[in-house]
């Protein structure tokens, strides 16, 4: 049962890893066009304070997917993967037409991506040594 269930976890990372770099590539706003009928208005979330927090959110779920999906294998492996990712994805906007690199993004990138992982690191240091 467990099998089938992160079995399905990873296929929920693949399809939002697919969804979050379909989301980044589209030269303007996929989300801002379908919500305004305009490409050219990226709907916020919560107001931005010093990073971006809709990338903060975006990075947060795609790493907690990611890590619950893998645990059994090295997480170090997930976070280097996503770490990257979140710099790549940015850099993109340098070259795609419509979009915009901003350093916002990049930072809320990957304060998303290490918020998880330095949960996890506690939660592997405090909890998991009392199971053993």
């Amino acid at each position: 049962m467990f099998n089938k269930f992160f079995s399905f976890l990873k296929t929920i990372f693949y399809i939002a890893n697919f969804v979050l770099i379909s989301l980044y590539v589209f030269p303007g706003s996929i989300l801002g066009w379908f919500l305004y009928n305009d490409a050219n208005l990226q709907p916020q979330i919560s107001p931005d304070f010093i990073v971006s927090s809709n990338h903060v959110y975006a990075f947060s779920v795609l790493t907690i997917l990611g890590y619950i999906s893998y645990e059994s294998i090295k997480l170090n492996l997930v976070f280097i993967y996503l770490f990257f990712i979140s710099i790549f994805l940015e850099l993109l906007h340098l070259i795609i037409p419509n979009r915009g690199f901003e350093y916002s993004d990049l930072f809320g990138n990957i304060v998303g991506v290490l918020i998880i992982y330095i949960y996890f690191q506690f939660y592997k240091f405090f909890f998991r040594k009392s199971d053993k």
